[in-house]
């Protein structure tokens, strides 16, 4: 039921049921990462380094004490995502054999190529993805748009449902009814969207629906049964490949999709449309809860403490997790009211517009910023980030170094720290940083939709 709830994004409910599965069952599979995962989501950090370090050990004596998703944001150890990967995916989403081998087809006049995935709505794997859909080139390839997900009539769905030759929405359908379709339909490349994200179908995958199975956004699966990973030569560096079971194909300079006609809005005008006070330097993480740890958030109080009248505007989640972060910050001796969290806005376009009152975007570690950092670059918002061993930590550097940014990337706290009060305190640094940001948005690899495109092709 507590999985149930977290699908449903009923946080609350979740932390309630896992507490009380535990307080049953201490050994439960799987539990103890979900429960952590529920408290990173409301930034409730009371013995979470203990829990943290519970979950690490029983994986790496090769317990099962978590999903791979939340560890993401637990460790930065490349070993340890990929051992609860392969041990989740042998027990929860091991190959199934029930269809048999794939047969052989004849050779097709264009490549049949299917994306799988249950977020073709208003989502960020959509906002990136859909100028690559509608890209391709329809010479060579054939496009399948597979959907598992909800039909939300929104704008992004019905765009995408034209972004491809063929668009089937599969929701009612079972695992093995999909992966017979996309047989039938001769498919030779099925491209995992999801990736460990929440409302995954990756039995589909376990069936083997294609003869070559990609998995598309450089996620750790632990699947025997996908054959290559997309990736590029700084998210997975040589030193990593051991811990991948796929072939890892490098694009030449960002595994990350990225949509150039993206429009931005004109608005808000002024900070205090946002709820920023117009004056004092604006330090800016969109991230997502859950990537916030209590080391990261230290870092960032420092910060305040260093600069003077200057605020942190973070992602409004929830009231829990506002109070939460209040309290932590008192604690390291910061006024509570310098933490602005920002409320929901109409459209995609109003959520770009609003990067440009900020002043600097501070990434987390060990789970790097990924739409929200091609956001924040795109509206012209730098980035400082910190890299390091595991791939959903160099995330945010790899699109650094595709749009020219290289100098904005550390490889430790105390570097990452030291950078972001440098930009912060030093007005003309952080000018020619931004000026060079928007000068190379058009004409840098990132945000090159056709070259992506041609690369992937």
């Amino acid at each position: 039921r507590a999985s149930i709830f977290l699908a449903q994004s009923a946080v609350s409910a979740a932390l309630d049921d896992l507490k009380e599965a535990l307080r049953l069952n201490p050994n439960l599979d799987l539990a103890p990462g979900l429960r952590t995962h529920a408290r990173m989501m409301f930034c409730d950090w009371e013995g979470l380094d203990d829990e943290i370090r519970e979950i690490s050990e029983r994986i790496s004596v090769g317990q099962m004490p978590s999903p791979i998703f939340p560890v993401l944001s637990m460790s930065d150890s490349a070993q340890l995502q990929f051992q609860i990967a392969t041990r989740v995916c042998s027990e929860v989403s091991p190959a199934n054999q029930a269809l048999g081998a794939i047969p052989q087809h004849s050779a097709h006049s264009k490549i049949k190529v299917a994306y799988i995935s249950g977020d073709f709505r208003e989502s960020p794997a959509a906002f990136n993805m859909s100028r690559f859909f509608e890209l391709h080139n329809r010479t060579h390839f054939e496009t399948i748009g597979v959907s598992f997900g909800p039909n939300t009539g929104d704008a992004m769905r019905q765009r995408l449902e034209h972004a491809f030759d063929h668009f089937l929405d599969v929701r009612e359908s079972s695992d093995i009814e999909i992966a017979q379709q996309l047989r039938t339909l001769g498919v030779d490349i099925a491209i995992d969207i999801m990736g460990p994200t929440k409302n995954r179908r990756t039995g589909i995958f376990a069936l083997r629906a294609a003869p070559i199975q990609v998995n598309n956004f450089g996620w750790v699966s632990g699947a025997p049964y996908m054959d290559y990973i997309i990736a590029d030569p700084i998210c997975i560096t040589a030193k990593e490949e051991a811990f991948f079971n796929e072939r890892i194909v490098r694009l030449p300079n960002t595994f990350f999709a990225t949509d150039n006609t993206r429009s931005i809005a004109a608005f808000p005008t002024t900070r205090s449309d946002a709820g920023l006070p117009e004056q004092g330097f604006v330090f800016c993480a969109f991230n997502n809860s859950y990537k916030i740890t209590p080391a990261v958030f230290s870092v960032w109080m420092r910060l305040l403490l260093a600069v003077p009248g200057s605020v942190l505007w973070l992602k409004d989640k929830s009231t829990r997790t506002r109070d939460n972060l209040r309290k932590e910050a008192s604690i390291r001796g910061i006024d509570p009211d310098r933490l602005i969290f920002a409320g929901h806005v109409a459209s995609m376009e109003e959520h770009l517009a609003r990067h440009r009152l900020a002043d600097l975007f501070l990434d987390n570690f060990p789970f790097s910023a990924q739409t929200t950092a091609s956001d924040a670059l795109w509206a012209g918002l730098p980035i400082v980030t910190r890299s390091g061993e595991a791939m959903m930590s160099r995330v945010a550097a790899s699109l650094l170094h595709a749009v020219g940014l290289p100098e904005l990337v550390t490889t430790s706290e105390a570097e990452y720290e030291a950078l972001a009060l440098a930009l912060a305190t030093h007005p003309e640094m952080l000018g020619a940083v931004r000026k060079k940001l928007v000068e190379n948005i058009d004409s840098t690899p990132l945000f090159d939709s056709e070259a992506y495109t041609r690369a992937m092709e």
